[in-house]
């Protein structure tokens, strides 16, 4: 009987301690040991092997050692065939190699190591990019690449250039660039920064086969419909190149369709871009009226943007001609309210005054600022713009209600495939103008 009582007493003893601890512990509460929280991301503390170092006979896995704990983002490198690349693996870079790479997260280092192994005799790029956060969420916003050899000295020779969507008229961000010193197939691997622009250093000089990717699926491999393009490129001391990635289809432009623009012209849109370096050739395009399949002559064929500025400048004429009659009307408005005064009545006040711009009350105009792009009209003049319309002018004048059959042969995309389509379009007949029923009925 007294052993339940004496281990009664024992357990309000403890249940006294744990009590007064957490009392104590409430009435200190505070930031935690160590200061303030820190706002600054992560650095690279040390790298093993360091840049610029070389080592023959490396074992083991490279390690990117930083000044505290980063996050661990799920996922790792994905496999072969088309596997994107997840989790930290994403921001590790590491080539040339031949086949995947092991990305591992160790609290405040990052260890990677090639699946093929260490080969001897080459430079190796270990690139970490941007991105890489903390525990705290706070991000880096700048990478670096540590270049290490296992055999040689560390060569100084460079890669530099631009990648550009050729279509789309704009620059290409965060391509993968492979450049593949021939005969070898294994590629120095870098990205294309917010401007386009890349740069590989500490690479062997020689000649290199150079792509730039549109990398959708994010595996940095080049797969089937992803814009790409590549170049072949002597590197001695400095070497660049400027990249137009487009999609290289092994079929032809086909007609996808045809429609009416006016009463003389018809629009054919095709299913990818045509050669822009091949002039529109009347000879080409045949059009027929159903169903007897009449010649209807073809005068002119007009690209897109030729079409358009062909268009932009009747309409500058239209408008010229209408500002003209106006300013003839307004002339002989203000003639006859002269003569109107000098017969004593008085004249009309005159019209207010616009607002200046930059006066109180004024609404400042912001359409004329503009981006200084100077640097990408540049690049993107050295070649013609690809389109994937066609738009063909008639010689006589295209029947509302009737069916054309449009032939066109010979058609080229930008992979040089060449190919004939057809298609069929029917002209609208215009509706009639609504009647004026604002007129008064008669009684």
């Amino acid at each position: 009987m007294a052993r339940p009582a004496a281990g009664a007493g024992g357990q309000a003893q403890v249940a006294g301690l744990l009590l007064s601890a957490l009392a104590f512990g409430c009435a200190n509460q505070g930031a935690p040991p160590g200061g303030p929280p820190r706002t600054t991301p992560a650095a690279i503390l040390r790298t093993t092997p360091e840049s610029g170092a070389v080592v023959p006979g490396f074992r083991g896995k490279a390690i990117v050692q930083f000044d505290e704990v980063i996050d661990e983002a799920p996922g790792s490198a994905g496999g072969g065939g088309t596997g994107a690349i997840t989790g930290l693996a994403q921001k590790i870079v590491l080539s040339p190699v031949g086949g995947d790479v092991d990305v591992s997260w160790h609290r405040s280092a990052i260890h990677v190591r090639p699946d093929e192994g260490w080969k001897p005799d080459r430079v190796y790029h270990l690139e970490v990019l941007p991105g890489i956060a903390d525990l705290r969420r706070n991000v880096t916003k700048t990478g670096a690449t540590i270049v290490f050899s296992t055999g040689g000295p560390i060569p100084t020779a460079a890669l530099s250039g631009t990648a550009l969507l050729w279509v789309e008229q704009r620059l290409l961000t965060q391509a993968v660039i492979r450049a593949a010193p021939l005969p070898d197939t294994a590629a120095y691997v870098t990205l294309t920064d917010s401007a386009g622009n890349f740069r590989l250093l500490g690479i062997p000089p020689g000649r290199y086969r150079v792509w730039a990717i549109q990398d959708q699926n994010n595996n940095r491999r080049q797969d089937r419909r992803e814009p790409f393009d590549t170049v072949s490129v002597t590197v001695d001391s400095t070497a660049s190149a400027v990249l137009w990635a487009f999609v290289h289809d092994t079929i032809g432009p086909r007609v996808r369709t045809i429609e009416p623009v006016d009463s003389f012209t018809l629009r054919i849109n095709f299913s990818s871009p045509l050669d822009p370096a091949r002039p529109p050739d009347t000879a080409a395009v045949r059009v027929f009226a159903l169903p007897d399949t009449t010649p209807v002559g073809v005068r002119a064929l007009y690209r897109p943007a030729q079409f358009d500025s062909l268009q932009a400048r009747a309409r500058a004429v239209a408008d010229s001609l209408k500002r003209l009659r106006d300013t003839t009307a307004r002339k002989d408005t203000t003639a006859r309210r002269d003569t109107t005064a000098r017969r004593g009545t008085p004249a009309p006040a005159a019209p207010r005054a616009p607002a200046v711009a930059g006066a109180p009350g004024a609404r400042r105009d912001t359409s004329t600022a503009k981006v200084d792009t100077a640097r990408v009209r540049r690049l993107l003049a050295q070649r013609p713009v690809p389109y994937d319309r066609l738009v063909v002018q008639t010689a006589q004048l295209l029947t509302p209600g009737a069916k054309y059959l449009v032939r066109v042969r010979g058609a080229i995309n930008l992979s040089g495939v060449t190919t004939d389509g057809l298609g069929v379009v029917e002209i609208p007949v215009p509706k009639p103008a609504p009647r004026d029923t604002t007129k008064a009925k008669k009684p």
